[in-house]
């Protein structure tokens, strides 16, 4: 399967989306398809081998929108510059224009004065002449409602601009009829016929219907820009140029060809061009870009620096350790445009409502005509419901709802420091109750120290020597402080032969024809001392035995301090009613005694790594609603066998991968931010959700004329149009709420 990622222009509701959506997923070979009205892209995930790009972009185009292949790190603010200028200078002409049709249809009113002929019934038809004269530029100005409307209606799948470019032409339509009738009754020396029509042109109900539902898009549009921004300002953050070190000569050159291992400089105030890490020299850098951290980072030789994120004041040289496409930035960048493009669950039946949205909309439209046509034998009174009806229906609240929410709030998420890669996780988060924190280095600090050595058989030196030469294969943190502490007792490293990890227990080599382990309990062979043995893990001490198949040598107990904020957010999540759990592979008196320290209740231990994920499932099946807090690759498993995973930025990258929040910081009050961003997002969506469907359920039956015979209410084109304008900008001006989300008042 391959995931690609294209362009898709041309839509301009939720009708749209759904259908684009629709065609796509019926190619065989499709197995995923997800449309953002917001950003006008999708993403496809299919099989090569039954289906490929054009096929897609066939089938996108055969519904009459246009498709291409996504282009990574296009100037979208230039292109969304452009194209709301040419929008303004097309909605100011159409208002001009408008205001004067205005003038002549309606002018009379409210006492302004017309040139007397136009008052008389010998020239009436001057007046509808001058008004068809001025809807004529408005509509071709705002003629794409009319080209893309009436393609798809004749594709059979109408949408929004369906329904203007119906209503609006049914207002044209009737005003030439009005015309033509004036002109019959001059012809014909009816005066009734010429009164009776001379007042009834409609041609200000086209033009007002165009002006308004424009300029409602061009708000809504502009709205939208200040979350799309979100990307391309992330997309600014890239640096385009980085210096190159090569023959002792410093070369300009683009970061997209940078290699891995190139040697490059650094200048006070420049952007970092790369990952990579620090070869030469000393500085401050700001990663507040990435990670949201306001304090800047001290860096030096072997320190690790993110391209993207900003030098303060001294030179430095680094040397590159990934290429641009691989680059954290553009890793986040990435996950942002998924997960803008991405859907929560709840969205679901606005998509299905979407797909035969206008149908039935245009159907109620044709029944209010029948209805009142039959009632009153009035067909201007019976055209101006169908028309209000057409015109008052907004797909697009509907198809806005969720997208600009869901777009917002992860870029929100990004400037608090951490990634959520889907709007299903989004959702998913809010209705979590229980957070299962692994220990080490998550709870904890991730730096074990040892704190006792004690020999059993042997010397210590003998002792030490044996555990520095085991576990210097190892990454795990516990191998790695031994290997400290010996490495600062001066404990010269030996080789051994047949290394191996043995998951969730310890390690095992050879070292002079004989296998020794570094392990805990679960591989002991021998009896110990319980009472040392207690003593330590009461402490919160973790124990490892060094031994071979005939004695114990020794026990080495470490120690991992809990980090600093743990006990506010364990406190926190009580407050909320979220259950934390400690899940660890730590024996149980060790992992009680940090979770006494961390004030944690619930606790499961002595789990190996292919087991925490049934742990997991046991919880789920307790009728729970499951984070999983990990940062390591033993939590892989059980992060996806989560309702929510969430990494921790510093983890190890199987970690991130399997995740679905990540955060940014090696910190766990991100957590906090996370659970009370998602809750807003949420609650903003089905506030949206809420609007978009109220809205619908109540205008649409007030414009057909519910209200007309008990309270004489009837609802006029115009105000419907501009109804329906004011329900897409309160959608997303509501969304837009969320960017002031502010992390230390929530």
């Amino acid at each position: 399967m391959v995931r690609k990622k294209f362009t898709v222009l041309g839509m301009s509701c939720a009708s749209c989306s759904a259908h684009v959506e629709h065609d796509v997923s019926k190619l065989v070979g499709v197995k995923k398809v997800e449309v953002s009205l917001m950003a006008q892209t999708m993403v496809v995930e299919y099989d090569e081998t039954q289906v490929n790009e054009n096929d897609i972009i066939n089938a996108v185009e055969s519904g009459g929108y246009t498709a291409k292949i996504y282009e990574r790190n296009r100037n979208i603010n230039e292109e969304n510059d452009k194209k709301t200028k040419s929008e303004l200078i097309k909605l100011i002409i159409s208002w001009v224009l408008m205001l004067i049709l205005m003038y002549f249809s309606m002018g009379h009113m409210v006492g302004l004065p017309l040139p007397h002929i136009f008052h008389m019934n010998k020239y009436a038809y001057l007046n509808g002449l001058v008004q068809l004269a001025l809807v004529i530029p408005i509509i071709c100005l705002n003629f794409h409602y009319y080209k893309n409307g009436f393609k798809r209606l004749f594709k059979l799948s109408p949408n929004m601009d369906s329904l203007i470019a119906i209503g609006s032409s049914a207002s044209l339509l009737y005003g030439i009829f009005a015309i033509v009738m004036i002109f019959i009754g001059i012809n014909t020396g009816n005066d009734e016929l010429i009164t009776n029509y001379k007042h009834e042109l409609y041609f200000e109900s086209a033009g007002m219907i165009l002006a308004l539902v424009s300029f409602g898009k061009f708000i809504e549009n502009k709205a939208k820009g200040k979350t799309t921004k979100a990307i391309s300002q992330l997309l600014d953050l890239a640096p385009k140029k980085a210096h190159l070190l090569k023959d002792n000569e410093v070369i300009d050159i683009s970061v997209d060809d940078i290699k891995v291992g190139d040697k490059l400089i650094v200048k006070p105030g420049e952007q970092i061009p790369i990952d990579g890490v620090v070869i030469e020299g000393i500085s401050e850098v700001d990663e507040a870009s990435l990670t949201g951290e306001s304090n800047p980072v001290l860096v030096e030789k072997d320190s690790n620096v993110k391209g993207g994120t900003t030098n303060l004041n001294g030179n430095f040289q680094m040397m590159a350790t990934c290429e641009s496409f691989d680059s954290t930035l553009q890793k986040i960048i990435d996950l942002v445009e998924v997960a803008s493009n991405s859907k929560a669950p709840m969205a679901k039946l606005a998509d299905k409502i979407s797909l035969v949205f206008v149908p039935i909309v245009m159907s109620i439209a044709l029944l209010a005509f029948i209805i009142w046509i039959l009632i009153t034998k009035n067909f201007e009174f019976s055209l101006a419901r169908a028309i209000s009806v057409l015109v008052i229906s907004c797909p697009c609240a509907l198809g806005l709802a969720t997208p600009v929410a869901i777009m917002a709030g992860t870029y929100k998420a990004v400037k608090c420091g951490f990634l959520i890669k889907s709007g299903e996780s989004l959702e998913k988060m809010c209705h979590v109750d229980t957070i299962v924190f692994d220990k080490t280095g998550t709870l904890t600090k991730g730096k074990p120290v040892v704190t006792d050595v004690i020999t059993i058989n042997g010397t210590t030196d003998e002792l030490l020597a044996i555990a520095n030469a085991i576990e210097s294969g190892s990454e795990h943190p516990l191998s790695k402080s031994i290997c400290e502490y010996a490495k600062k007792n001066n404990v010269q490293l030996v080789k051994v032969t047949n290394f191996e990890n043995l998951p969730g227990m310890g390690v095992k080599a050879t070292y002079n024809d004989k296998t020794y382990y570094c392990a805990n309990h679960k591989l002991l062979k021998h009896s110990v001392d319980q009472n040392i043995v207690t003593k330590l893990q009461n402490e919160g001490k973790t124990i490892t035995y060094i031994f071979d198949d005939e004695k114990v040598y020794g026990i080495i107990a470490i120690r991992d301090e809990i980090k600093e904020e743990v006990k506010d957010v364990i406190a926190y999540l009580d407050s909320k009613k979220i259950t934390p759990v400690m899940l660890t592979g730590d024996n149980h008196n060790a992992a009680i005694a940090v979770a006494k320290d961390c004030g944690i209740k619930e606790v499961i231990a002595d789990v190996m790594p292919d087991q925490k994920a049934n742990k997991i499932n046991e919880l789920q099946q307790a009728n729970r609603v499951v984070a999983m807090v990990g940062d390591g690759i033993n939590d892989s498993v059980a992060l996806v066998s989560a309702d929510v995973g969430i990494s921790i930025g510093s983890g190890t990258d199987i970690a991130i991968e399997s995740s679905d929040i990540v955060l940014m910081k090696d910190n766990l009050k991100s957590l906090i931010v996370a659970i009370n961003l998602s809750r807003k997002v949420v609650n903003n969506i089905k506030m949206n959700l809420f609007w978009a469907f109220f809205y619908n359920i109540l205008f649409i039956p007030i414009a057909g004329g519910i209200l007309y015979y008990p309270f004489n209410i009837v609802l006029n084109p115009m105000l419907c149009a501009l109804a329906m304008s004011l329900s897409s900008i309160c959608v997303v001006l509501n969304a837009l709420r969320i960017q002031r989300f502010k992390v230390d008042k929530e």
